[in-house]
């Protein structure tokens, strides 16, 4: 059984702080969009977690491994270097999609993402190093089968860009609706989806309803284990065998 650690994560008040005292340039907001993404990946990342844009000002990580002070760190770190905030929300559950919906809410106790007052909130609870298993998080790395020849070396980009966004909403929606899992485009032609356990047969069924709605088809590579980082890297290795071998969907 999994036991996925979530963190939501909410820039305070951006909304308004984009158009005070005037709208700002979109190509300024964009960069520092991105900047901040840039540097919570590493600060995130350098603790074993792994996190994803999602809307950019809210982001969505996996942080098994991280306590509520290496939180704290890194919500200083952003206060320190940003002339933007952001709150922090962390909850565990045996789904990515009930320990999110918990994060979530906790957030929307504390305040609306609107809300001026609402400063640099901190709430939730990290999983005790001692319950903590090998098992705790299962990745799950999707990749579109001979994206480059059927796609990239045959139509325009923005034709191609088509063809990965709709095989990543398919796969999306269907993963959550499905399979309580959160999945997310992270460049390229490839998608990681944030699983509770889940058998190979699911993913075959997932990988089935992609290649039936929107004619595309994808391979998995499938990773567990005590943090993002590890079940990551066991994903990577699986879906390079997927590669090697032919096989729509490998477990490492």
């Amino acid at each position: 059984m999994t036991n996925t650690q979530v963190t939501h994560i909410q820039i305070d008040n951006y909304g308004p702080w984009t158009v005070t005292p005037e709208p700002r340039r979109e190509v300024d907001l964009q960069t520092l969009q991105s900047r901040l993404y840039a540097d919570l990946a590493q600060l995130v990342g350098n603790r074993d977690g792994y996190i994803f844009f999602s809307r950019f000002d809210n982001m969505i990580a996996v942080t098994n491994g991280l306590d509520e002070a290496d939180h704290a760190l890194i919500q200083e770190s952003v206060g320190n270097r940003y002339p933007v905030t952001m709150s922090l929300s962390v909850a565990t559950g045996t789904t990515p999609v009930s320990a999110l919906g918990t994060a979530t809410e906790q957030l929307q106790d504390a305040g609306s993402a609107q809300d001026d007052g609402r400063r640099e909130v901190l709430r939730g609870q990290t999983i005790d190093d001692e319950f903590r298993t090998e098992t705790d998080v299962q990745l799950a790395h999707f990749d579109v089968d001979d994206a480059t020849e059927k796609y990239t070396d045959q139509l325009n980009e923005f034709d191609t860009f088509i063809q990965i966004e709709q095989g990543y909403a398919a796969l999306m929606k269907y993963m959550r609706e499905a399979h309580d899992s959160l999945s997310f485009f992270v460049g390229g032609d490839n998608v990681i989806a944030v699983c509770p356990s889940l058998s190979a047969d699911a993913y075959h069924d997932a990988i089935d309803h992609v290649s039936e709605s929107v004619d595309v088809e994808l391979k998995v590579g499938v990773g567990q284990g005590r943090t993002a980082s590890d079940a990551g890297m066991d994903a990577k290795h699986a879906l390079e065998t997927c590669r090697a071998t032919g096989e729509t969907v490998t477990f490492e």
